[in-house]
């Protein structure tokens, strides 16, 4: 009976109304909570968007989503251009964030990680406590700084063969009809295996394993989506339901890499021991072998882990497949999009049947590469244009007696947020003329010209820096796509190759129709989403099969 009455009185208490009513109240409350807890910033720092307060915060939580880059481009107009820094708003997770002006660019850069911390804003931007279970991105970009560059030459002979096979494998060989492809489509059948060469090695040819990274990476962005309309109060909460696909997505594409990475650190210690068997064995170069190698001279035998050396990847993959995929998107995009009498594509096809016919053996060395300044430029010049976020240099304030800025005379304290606005800079006309056309041979043009002097007319060594810092891997306070600084894009020289090699083998190999109109992406708050409906003609060039 007792039983009976207490079932009554909890169902009477329990009603769908009631429950959506305390749920409506606690998410209030939270958000409230995190709106308290959040840093302030001073009072003569500038604003843009919706206002202060609480219900000023609310309107720009929910104005994120799609005022942002108008925010930006605002506050570049009034206050960047005129060397000021300003707020702007950001997600319901995140703090807002003080924009600085280019002017003081070095003075954010040089600033030490003990009181910026690029590592714990980046972790914070993508939720890296959560979304990359439980390993940060600090011990594979330590590998591929001392590792990547010194490998990458060795390693050109294998990304062609790959880059030829993907592009072989995703186009076709049909001289005679056009086929109508979509281009995102058709760009993660390429760029996750040439990736995937450098991170794992011989099994970036293993079609289940490249594919679980490619959908490792949309889970990512599609989880930081999630997650940034969320106060922060509530990750602990929410974030394990949230990123359960990325455990389940890691654990199936464990058991193809586990045995690898298993045989791996077997011989690679064997090796080390000085076995006399393995006298003469090499391992394959990759970041397996890189982060295996890093932590044996570093002694910390605690990360010589399969499991753990596999979660290291993830924020690597996430990096190299995601912004190249969106990269090559865009690059051509933009080149078939640009005026048909200017013939580009003919153009940059030109230059790399010329510059490969010079390397004898048909393989790119790195010198070839390098020689290609119009397939650099194109590159470096869509990348300029058709950015993918609106910030790739974001700084958190760690601190605790905070930042104050000499020139201005505003303070951040601990747990605030800076960042440089790479999409006004890139758009600025007082730095690039014409800044909303694409100009494929903008950098070029000026490399070509020194180029051609005679010797006696090259001899000033700031004009001979000058010229070869217009290189797309070449970061400045007015190029933002690899970052800038010590913390910017360790793979980009990797990147460069990859790029230059797939649009190489593109124009030599196909024919592609132009594209009467260059599709629009849509933002959302920060960050691109392409338009990942775009398609292209294209059919195999006589003579290339």
């Amino acid at each position: 009976m007792a039983t009976s009455i207490s079932s009554q009185l909890l169902e009477s208490l329990l009603t769908p109304g009631r429950i959506a009513t305390v749920l409506l109240l606690f998410t209030v409350s939270s958000f409230i909570v995190d709106f308290t807890w959040k840093p302030r910033y001073s009072a003569s720092l500038p604003r843009v968007g919706f206002g202060g307060g609480v219900v000023g915060s609310i309107r720009n939580w929910v104005g994120y989503v799609t005022h942002f880059n108008r925010w930006v481009e605002e506050g570049y107009e009034k206050y960047t251009k005129h060397n000021r820094a300003y707020v702007v708003p950001s997600a319901p997770s995140r703090p807002q964030e003080v924009v600085i002006p280019r002017s003081q660019t070095a003075w954010l850069l040089e600033l030490p990680d003990r009181i910026l911390s690029a590592k714990e804003a980046h972790a914070d931007l993508m939720h890296g406590d959560y979304q990359f279970l439980g390993t940060d991105d600090q011990f594979p970009i330590g590998a591929l700084h001392k590792h990547l560059t010194r490998n990458l030459v060795g390693l050109i002979p294998a990304i062609q063969n790959d880059v030829h096979s993907a592009i072989d494998a995703t186009f076709g060989a049909d001289t005679e009809n056009w086929k109508s492809l979509n281009l995102w489509e058709a760009l993660l059948g390429i760029v996750p295996v040439v990736t995937n060469r450098v991170v794992v090695g011989e099994t970036c040819k293993n079609k289940e394993f490249v594919d679980s990274q490619v959908s490792f990476v949309d889970a990512l962005v599609r989880n930081s989506f999630i997650l940034n309309m969320f106060p922060k109060i509530l990750h602990p909460v929410v974030a394990p339901f949230v990123v359960l696909p990325n455990w389940w997505i890691w654990r199936k594409s464990f058991r193809i890499l586990g045995p690898v990475i298993e045989k791996r650190l077997h011989d690679m210690a064997r090796k080390a021991a000085g076995d006399a068997e393995y006298e003469a064995w090499e391992p394959e170069e990759c970041l397996i072998t890189w982060l295996i190698r890093q932590a044996q001279a570093d002694g910390a035998t605690g990360k010589l882990n399969a499991a753990l050396i596999s979660k290291s990847l993830l924020p690597i993959e996430f990096a190299a497949i995601h912004t190249t995929v969106i990269t090559g998107h865009n690059l051509l995009l933009d080149l078939l999009s640009s005026d048909p009498k200017d013939k580009y594509p003919e153009v940059l096809r030109e230059e790399s049947t010329r510059a490969l016919g010079a390397e004898g053996d048909g393989y790119w060395t790195k010198t070839g590469l390098s020689n290609l300044y119009r397939t650099d430029s194109a590159i470096r010049e869509s990348m300029r244009l058709s950015h993918f976020a609106t910030a790739l240099t974001h700084r958190k304030v760690i601190a605790k007696e905070g930042i104050t800025n000499a020139a201005e005379g505003w303070h951040v304290p601990q747990g605030g947020y800076l960042m440089l606005d790479l999409a006004g800079t890139h758009h600025d006309p007082d730095l690039y003329p014409e800044p909303h056309a694409y100009d494929p041979l903008r950098f070029s043009r000026v490399r070509e010209e020194y180029e051609t002097r005679p010797k006696e007319e090259k001899s000033d060594p700031e004009e001979a820096l000058r010229v070869k810092r217009l290189g797309m891997v070449t970061t400045s306070d007015a190029y933002l796509p690899f970052s800038h600084g010590r913390h910017a894009c360790p793979g980009r020289f990797f990147v460069a190759h990859e790029l230059k090699m797939i649009l190489a083998y593109l124009l030599r190999n196909y024919e592609i129709k132009p594209i009467a109109e260059r599709p629009k992406p849509i933002w959302i708050g920060q960050t691109i989403v392409p338009p990942i409906d775009a398609k292209i003609e294209i059919r195999r060039r006589k003579g290339t099969v």
